[in-house]
């Protein structure tokens, strides 16, 4: 069994053959799915499936790239339903960066005031965080240590593979790790995948972005969890069985899926 703990399962790109989408998780063995919340305007939508499908959640809250539309009531309007499992995706990405010097600050001070409130959120309800880091890492982990968000835990979705990150797998963190491991250029990513804690690995897609080898630069689904697995076992020297179960109940544990099945 394997829990995609990341897939954008609310993008149009799935609407004309979403049935499909998931007969190839469930022959994958992907048992369960997160949709995080990006984009405030298919977060109904996002809800709307996990109230159709018995093994798919989702978490509400705003991406770094749309801290503007961030609006508190709305999120937490959604994080009492019994199918939100977290908060996020939330964070801090500084990859497309404001040219001009006096809109820069301000446009890292909004995302830091909108990544600190879904802290706090994510803290009053005890729901853990789904962070998103880009180019953000010294910004990103001391907002989170500062705050608290040890207390509540959470994934690094798409591990970028930063050294000092690794420091917040004592914090209660786990890490997200997906197709970007199969990649012919992840060395990186190689190299520090084997200084992260095995109790601290999830699998994630972030489908329908990051699609693993050989599938690169098609749409990205849940089903190819088992190509990042595979990947996994073979750098841990594991049996894909061992990966599947370990990741699995990693998932469990940071989003009280045990209970939830």
């Amino acid at each position: 069994m394997i829990i995609d703990t990341h897939c954008h399962l609310d993008d149009q790109r799935y609407d004309e053959d979403f049935e499909t989408v998931m007969q190839n998780a469930k022959e994958a063995g992907v048992e369960a799915m997160i949709i995080p919340a990006a984009d405030p305007a298919t977060l109904q939508k996002a809800v709307d499936i996990c109230e159709k499908y018995e093994r798919i959640y989702f978490t509400t809250g705003v991406h770094p790239y749309d801290a503007p539309l961030y609006n508190r009531a709305f999120v937490e309007s959604f994080i009492s339903h019994p199918k939100c499992v977290g908060v996020g995706e939330c964070g801090l990405d500084y990859y497309r960066l404001p040219e001009d010097k006096n809109e820069l600050e301000g446009y890292k001070k909004m995302q830091k005031e909108v990544f600190i409130d879904q802290i706090n959120l994510a803290k009053k309800y005890q729901k853990p965080l789904i962070v998103h880091i880009r180019e953000a890492s010294n910004d990103s982990m001391e907002l989170l240590l500062e705050h608290g968000a040890d207390e509540i835990g959470g994934v690094l979705h798409c591990y970028n593979a930063d050294h000092q990150l690794l420091a917040l797998a004592k914090k209660n963190f786990y890490y997200g790790i997906g197709g970007v491991l199969t990649f012919k250029n992840a060395r990186k990513l190689v190299e520090v995948y084997h200084q992260i804690p095995r109790d601290k690995l999830l699998i994630e897609t972030d489908a329908p972005y990051l699609t693993p080898h050989p599938y690169r630069g098609k749409r990205n689904e849940p089903s190819y969890c088992s190509l990042v697995a595979q990947k996994m076992a073979q750098l841990s020297e594991l049996g894909i069985e061992e990966i599947h179960a370990l990741t699995t109940a990693n998932a469990q544990r940071l989003f009280g899926f045990s209970s939830l099945f």
